[in-house]
């Protein structure tokens, strides 16, 4: 089929629309079987725009039996009976959730739609008890047990992120109405629940305890998401399209294709996932792009980070953790890495079995640069209209090899930081030098030091290699000689491009650059 009239379902969580009107769909049939036959109350975690809504659609419309739709798809051969059952389906997605009352409204809207085929003699009562004679009639009525679905039962949690006493009410209104589905067992065919989190998990389940959660099952981490396989076989004609509007090779474009979008791992030693949302929006309009997090800023992990006094530098490079620390089930200020991992920020990316301890990072330059961008004002001076501007007049001298005005910029940008944060520790200088210079890898290779026996920074440009070293409260001679002492030019001596040292005072009682010192 031609690309021009591929039709990608960019946005669509509608199953059955995406059968009916012949967009594309990637199948994932297969597993929904396996879930549906061999276990009942599941609970399923994965990153906001990551396919959970569309694969409840497919859930549904398999128990409705609707067979027409899985034409020529890997279920359609493994489904012998295709019988329908009641699907009650709760999606708490598309609702601001300011007040309880506004939490109760939406449990009550999908309660009077299902009343409205199972009896409504209850309506009068809480949700909770509605919720539970609607699950009873429904079995009556079709002699058939009941399916429930519920999307996205964190929402209304992470709307009230850091609001203690809406979180709480939240929390009693939800448990109250999720232990209705253990209460009523006898009556359920399949249970199903997806969030970004699992933060409520206990609190709002701790009554439902038999949920299988298949978050980091390995069987189940392609469920949500796109192969790499997948994508090079079920989208060849726009990956051609994509290679030739970007002047690159078909090789060339998968490539960066991956480098962007690729890195997801939901568990150790799992095959990477690719972000859906931006591989389609990327094939559709053969643009390279951060489309994933352009659809929601983290504004809440940046408090978390603030409050927690966490060191970036860490996250950055990559934490090491056991697995207890970064899925735990609640959320603590001197411990952001789960909220940031389940959130999608930081993925699986190494496991030691032996200690068994992950290495988190992030999970592909998308993510890594949308979200290092974005933090940066909360760091520095940076104001949002002009961070793209000062990271690309900090490349663009170096490249030119006016390292004077690299400096000075760089002295005008410590010099420009508003009142507040001149109380700031040394630490939090230390990690405004690191995002600089992390920010400018999105242009030329750069290297900031996450050992010892390394230069505070490393700056490739196609001419010249530069290495900087900074001295807090020493000069910048000490800091060249360091610079020679230490050998760090050491592993670029086969390198034909200039190498230039550079030696930077940094005065603490001043908080700014001071003198510096360049050689070739």
């Amino acid at each position: 089929m031609n690309a021009a009239v591929r039709k990608l379902p960019i946005g669509i969580q509608s199953f059955e629309d995406i059968r009916n009107q012949g967009f594309l769909y990637v199948d994932k049939t297969a597993l929904i079987y396996k879930m549906a036959t061999t276990g009942k109350p599941y609970f399923l975690s994965r990153p906001r725009r990551f396919g959970k809504s569309l694969l409840l659609s497919t859930i549904e419309a398999y128990f409705q039996g609707k067979r027409e739709l899985f034409k020529g798809l890997a279920i359609e051969k493994l489904e012998t009976d295709w019988l329908e059952y009641p699907v009650l389906h709760l999606d708490l997605n598309a609702r601001k959730y300011e007040s309880v009352e506004a939490l109760v409204a939406i449990l009550n809207q999908h309660l009077e739609i299902w009343e409205a085929l199972y009896g409504d003699e209850k309506k009068g009562r809480s949700p909770e008890e509605r919720f539970i004679y609607v699950i009873t009639r429904a079995y009556e009525v079709t002699g058939r047990q009941v399916v429930v679905l519920v999307d996205e039962y964190d929402k209304p949690l992470l709307q009230v992120f850091g609001d203690e006493e809406l979180q709480t009410e939240y929390l009693k209104t939800l448990k109250a109405f999720y232990g209705v589905l253990k209460s009523m067992d006898r009556y359920l065919k399949f249970v199903f629940l997806t969030g970004v989190t699992k933060f409520a998990h206990v609190s709002v389940f701790s009554d439902l305890n038999q949920l299988d959660d298949i978050s980091m099952r390995k069987d189940y981490e392609s469920v949500c998401g796109i192969t790499k396989e997948e994508l090079v076989t079920q989208f060849v004609p726009e990956l051609k399209n994509i290679a030739l509007a970007n002047e690159l090779t078909e090789e060339e474009a998968v490539q960066k294709m991956t480098k962007q979008y690729d890195g997801y791992h939901f568990c150790q030693n799992a095959v990477g996932m690719f972000n859906p949302f931006s591989v389609l929006n990327a094939l559709k309009y053969s643009t390279f792009d951060n489309y994933w997090f352009q659809t929601g800023t983290p504004t809440f992990l940046v408090e978390l980070l603030k409050k927690s006094d966490y060191d970036l530098r860490t996250l950055i490079n990559g934490v090491e953790t056991d697995a207890s620390s970064f899925s735990e089930y609640r959320v603590a200020v001197n411990n952001p890495i789960p909220l940031i991992y389940q959130s999608g920020y930081l993925t699986i990316k190494d496991y030691d079995p032996r200690f068994k301890l992950y290495t988190l990072c992030f999970p592909n330059e998308e993510v890594k640069y949308g979200f290092l961008n974005f933090i940066a004002p909360f760091y520095s001076s940076i104001s949002d209209e002009n961070k793209v501007f000062y990271i690309g007049k900090f490349v663009r001298e170096l490249e030119s090899g006016d390292v004077d005005s690299f400096l000075t910029r760089l002295k005008a940008f410590f010099a420009d930081f508003p009142y507040e944060l001149n109380d700031k520790t040394e630490r939090h200088y230390q990690v405004v030098f690191y995002l600089v210079f992390k920010l400018m890898g999105q242009f030329c290779d750069a290297e900031v030091r996450s050992a010892r026996g390394r230069a505070d920074a490393v700056v490739k440009t196609k001419e010249s290699i530069y290495i900087f070293e900074f001295k807090l409260n020493g000069s910048a001679e000490a800091a060249l000689k360091q610079i020679n002492d230490k050998g760090y030019l050491i592993p670029y001596m086969a390198d034909n491009r200039k190498q230039i040292k550079v030696g930077v005072m940094f005065d603490a009682s001043e908080r700014n650059i001071g003198q510096w010192l360049i050689e070739e």
